[in-house]
């Protein structure tokens, strides 16, 4: 199977979805990111550009990815691109990894590049019901994001929401934690939800709350039987 993780920027996919990455990719699934943002101009703490590209490179080596397709959109600024315009590079790069599961932003998180990657995947993932030479679409999971999905505070929209669980084990967090431990300048000390002890405690409570050895929560919002 093909997977796909559609962020906004570098180390979104990490945070989100890394020790199920590493898990699919151990057991011979391709493993594809899709980073909208890549070169995130406007981060605090950014290193130099070849220095992010190697961040990005190493992080993705560990965790197993097959490939990275990364965009030129502009860092919280996604509201001032073209909505077409990143629904269609998601699209190229739904065609381009053949992807039959996609990851990505859920659309009530505090980030606004956030938002507006999920709504473009959102219109990217029915591609299948346009192009016959595209196979259909078989899950599309929202995933949680530390420091940005909880922080999605808006009653007026549904809030994250997890009814899928993939049990991970510790060695898949570890592995998590190593590959984000790449990038340079975005870890931080506990209790930021960006810390080796909430990311680790949170993949905990996650499998305990759903029997697991450890797990990352997912939000199921579309799935043809398979």
């Amino acid at each position: 199977m093909s997977y796909l993780v559609v962020v906004a920027h570098p180390d979104d996919e990490v945070l989100g979805a890394g020790a199920t990455m590493y898990k699919l990719a151990r057991e011979g699934h391709s493993v594809n990111v899709c980073i909208l943002s890549g070169e995130v101009n406007a981060r605090n703490y950014r290193p130099t550009t070849n220095e992010l590209n190697e961040d990005v490179n190493s992080s993705m080596n560990i965790l197993g990815v097959d490939r990275v397709i990364k965009g030129d959109f502009p860092n919280i600024q996604f509201n001032t691109a073209e909505h077409l315009k990143l629904v269609q590079f998601i699209e190229s790069a739904i065609v381009e990894t053949k992807a039959d599961v996609i990851f990505t932003h859920h659309p009530a998180d505090l980030n606004n590049d956030h938002l507006h990657t999920s709504l473009a995947c959102q219109a990217a993932v029915r591609l299948f019901q346009r192009r016959n030479d595209i196979a259909p679409l078989k899950e599309l999971l929202f995933m949680e994001v530390p420091s940005a999905t909880e922080w999605g505070l808006n009653k007026a929209m549904n809030q994250f929401s997890p009814n899928t669980f993939i049990e991970v084990g510790e060695v898949s967090v570890d592995k998590k934690l190593e590959a984000l431990a790449q990038y340079r300048g975005v870890m931080r000390d506990y209790p930021h939800p960006r810390s080796r002890e909430v990311i680790k405690g949170l993949a905990a409570y996650r499998g305990g709350q759903s029997g697991m050895v450890y797990a990352e929560a997912f939000e199921s919002v579309f799935r043809r039987g398979f």
